[in-house]
């Protein structure tokens, strides 16, 4: 009878193969469960953390191609360790509901006026946090040098929308050419015109300086966005409203966010670096007509409520 084989002995100090993967397995599924959190964690802020500690935060604008957001970048990358990446809207209906969906972590295109509707409309809570400059309305003609140069019943025309057609009969009644119900208010419309020496011609906001320029008004209120394009000079103005007055405090414009945001260092360091005498000297060459205002986040806030409460008593 021949010998049992024998077995061979199991090798001490490893383990199967099988053990080692499924171990490894493990490790990476917890090093991604980590990283995962990370950037959650990192991005409830509103700001996602990149490389070295930088972050990366989103603005909503409507003027990208200004030269003065070149600066601001620069500085917010340079002193602030923050990317900016700006998001350019065309329309001004979306960038608040894009700020509300998360989209963006800040928008930069709207006076306290108009935020103010937006919220009481859209049942919406966000919040101004900076101001950058008010921009005056200004009534032009080609025509005529004086408001008291525009003959009786002579045609005006001012933008149709809510917040640009409330501003714009306060100035016509500012330059006496109508008055207003009680003197009228940021949200007046043409049914509170009592008397007018001219003939108001609500037009949609970009259709005022064309009227203008094809004769077939004596004199329009042109935002300045429009007016810009329009190529219309300054030597056309007839009437401007006073944008460093204490009535111009609805109009200045402002950065705004979420209200879980309002208190975000982050956010207000970004807001509080458009004050930086680089960014206000190419903001100034950009837009020279603009006044720029620096106006603390509570002194904002108290404005917005303030014109929060004003339209919801004109809309009831």
């Amino acid at each position: 009878m021949s010998a049992a084989p024998v077995l061979p002995q199991k090798p001490k100090g490893k383990r199967p193969v099988g053990w080692i993967i499924a171990a490894a397995v493990v490790v990476v599924a917890i090093v991604v469960a980590v990283v995962v959190a990370a950037v959650r964690s990192g991005g409830s802020d509103g700001a996602a953390s990149g490389g070295g500690g930088e972050k990366t935060v989103t603005i909503g604008v409507a003027d990208k191609s200004l030269g003065y957001w070149s600066t601001y970048t620069k500085l917010a990358k340079d002193e602030l360790g923050v990317t900016v990446e700006l998001t350019n809207f065309s329309d001004y209906s979306l960038p608040n509901p894009a700020l509300k969906d998360g989209q963006l972590d800040i928008n930069q295109f709207q006076h306290i006026q108009y935020l103010a509707d937006y919220n009481v409309t859209s049942s919406d809570d966000l919040q101004p946090i900076g101001s950058t400059a008010v921009y005056p309305l200004p009534l032009y003609s080609t025509e005529y040098d004086e408001t008291s140069e525009l003959p009786a019943d002579a045609k005006v025309a001012i933008p149709n929308d809510s917040i640009n057609q409330a501003r714009a009969l306060l100035i016509l009644q500012a330059a006496e050419l109508l008055e207003l119900k009680d003197g009228g208010s940021a949200f007046s419309t043409t049914t509170d015109i009592e008397s007018s020496k001219v003939d108001v011609q609500p037009l949609d906001a970009s259709q005022t300086a064309n009227a203008l320029q094809q004769g077939s008004v004596a004199a329009a209120v042109v935002n300045n966005n429009f007016a810009t394009a329009a190529k219309l000079p300054t030597s056309d103005i007839i009437y401007q409203d006073d944008p460093a007055s204490a009535s111009a405090a609805p109009y200045v414009n402002v950065f705004a966010v979420r209200d879980a945001d309002k208190d975000n260092e982050t956010y207000l360091d970004l807001a509080k670096l458009f004050q930086d005498p680089a960014v206000q000297k190419a903001f100034a060459k950009d837009l020279p007509e603009a006044v720029a205002r620096d106006e603390s986040a509570e002194k904002l806030q108290d404005e917005l409520a303030k014109v929060e409460q004003d339209a919801k008593a004109a809309k009831q």
